[in-house]
Formats: structure tokens, C-alpha cells, sequence
């Protein structure tokens, strides 16, 4: 196990018009020594936004001056936010509408009316996973660009690079996945595995949940289900990750990246 050594309190932003929810999910949260801000509208938060970033943003997904899941493709879509952790909340409770939220980039999606412990539990699980390092390689060497095919994986900025040296942002699920894929080439991951690395146990997402995150993924590197250059479906068993990773580490990784 590795301990969590993150001293400053954890600093979570709300974004709800309902002010009752607010303020009963922020007691709940500053009892458990996170440190919370409370936002009810969209123009606020990319202000907010644009003068410093939060550990992590609850997000309605019905908000006055704009649609929740619309926003969370916006900030997902800015490379500056790719990474921020974002947990929608929404009056929806069907599984499509989960799924739904998930494409458009959440870490979590909960249903309201909801327990406020439940979100505690969700928000501290998504929190310790993007601040512990991955097993395998991330631990071992701590590579700062993995290559594989046309692709390089920066690790420091959570990013791919293409043979162009154009940019891809990835979001932080997105990423721990294609990095528990890239720690274990040419191995079959069942989908159990790939949710106890990438989610965790407790995070209790649904089993569709890794396939769409996969589906995310293939699209990123631009490899069709078909093709399944790089990540192959095994029938009854998972995905593998077929394409030979090789390792950068020190100067020479970012002046690699660079000069492509």
C-alpha cells in the first residue's frame, strides 16, 4: 500500500442551483476536513476556473445558464482542465444517462436525491487514485514518455503525442487506463482487473462503464474496433494491449517529443 502524503486540504468546488443540496453536501464535507467552495451557476465556475483550479468539481448536470454534461465535455475538451476529476450529479437515474455522462468525461456520476456520505466516499476514492502512481512500469522506472506505434505517452503531462507532434488530451480516466494497458502488454486484462487498477473497487461503477472508457481510449488512438491495432477485444476474457512499449526516460524524453 502507499501512503497518501497530500497535507493541504482537499478542495472541492460545488456547482449546483440548489442551494439546500450545497450547503448540506459542503457541512458533510467540511466535517471530514476537505475544504469546499460553492458556485450555483456555469459563468462562475470558468471564472473561478481561470483564477485557480480545485482538487476536484462537483457539477449539475441541469444548471440556469447551461447544460451540466455540455460543460463537462467543454472543460474536457481544454487542455488546461483534461485532468480535472469531475463528479456529475443529476436528477437522471437511468443507465443510459450514467453512460452518457460518462462519454462526455465524468470521473463519477451519482443520481439525486443522493447520500452524502456515498459522494464523500466516491470523491476521497477518485482523489487517492489520481495522486497514487500506477504498478508495473510507472512504479519500476518512472518513464516520462512511453512509445508505442506512431504514439508517445507523456506521463508528466498526461498526454499523447502523435508522429505529427500534435497533441492529444486525454481526461484522467482515459489515462490511468491506457497506462494500466501500456504497463501490461501483450496480457489479457479481464474487465474485473481493469476496474480494480483504473476505478477501484469501492468507486462500484458499472461493468459497461470499462467498455465505453476503452471505446474513449481507441478513439484517442485513432484505432477502429476493427483494426484493433493497438487494443484487442478477447472474446469472453478482456483486452489486450498488442503494440511493443518501449521506454524514455530523462532529457532526452522531451527533446524526443520535440523534434518529432
Amino acid at each position: 500500500m502507499f501512503a497518501d502524503t497530500h497535507q493541504t486540504p482537499d478542495h472541492i468546488l460545488i456547482v449546483d442551483d440548489d442551494g439546500a443540496l450545497r450547503e448540506r453536501i459542503a457541512t458533510y464535507l467540511q466535517t471530514r476536513g476537505m475544504r469546499v467552495s460553492q458556485l450555483s451557476r456555469a459563468r462562475d465556475l470558468r471564472a473561478r476556473l481561470n483564477q485557480s483550479e480545485p482538487d476536484l468539481v462537483v457539477l449539475d448536470t441541469r444548471l440556469p445558464d447551461a447544460d451540466g454534461l455540455a460543460l463537462c465535455g467543454e472543460l474536457r475538451a481544454n487542455r488546461r482542465f483534461h485532468a480535472l476529476p469531475i463528479v456529475l450529479l443529476s436528477t437522471r437515474h437511468g443507465v443510459e444517462d450514467r453512460i452518457v455522462g460518462l462519454e462526455m468525461g465524468a470521473d463519477d456520476y451519482l443520481a439525486k436525491p443522493l447520500a452524502t456520505r456515498e459522494l464523500f466516499m466516491r470523491i476521497r476514492a477518485i482523489l487517492r487514485r489520481a495522486r497514487l502512481p500506477l504498478p508495473g512500469l510507472a512504479v519500476a522506472h518512472m518513464a516520462s514518455v512511453l512509445r508505442f506505434g506512431e504514439w508517445r505517452l507523456d506521463t508528466l503531462a498526461r498526454h499523447l503525442v502523435d508522429e505529427s507532434g500534435a497533441t492529444v488530451a486525454l481526461s484522467s480516466a482515459e489515462y490511468r487506463l491506457l497506462r494500466v494497458l501500456l504497463d501490461y502488454p501483450n496480457r489479457v486484462l479481464t474487465r474485473d482487473q481493469l476496474l480494480d487498477l483504473t476505478q477501484g473497487r469501492e468507486a462500484d461503477l458499472l461493468d459497461r462503464s470499462i467498455d465505453l472508457l476503452v471505446s474513449r481510449v481507441r478513439q484517442r488512438l485513432r484505432d477502429g474496433v476493427r483494426q484493433g491495432r493497438y487494443i484487442k477485444t478477447i472474446r469472453n476474457e478482456g483486452y489486450l494491449f498488442s503494440a511493443t512499449v518501449v521506454e524514455a526516460t530523462g532529457p532526452c524524453a522531451s527533446a524526443c517529443c520535440a523534434a518529432a
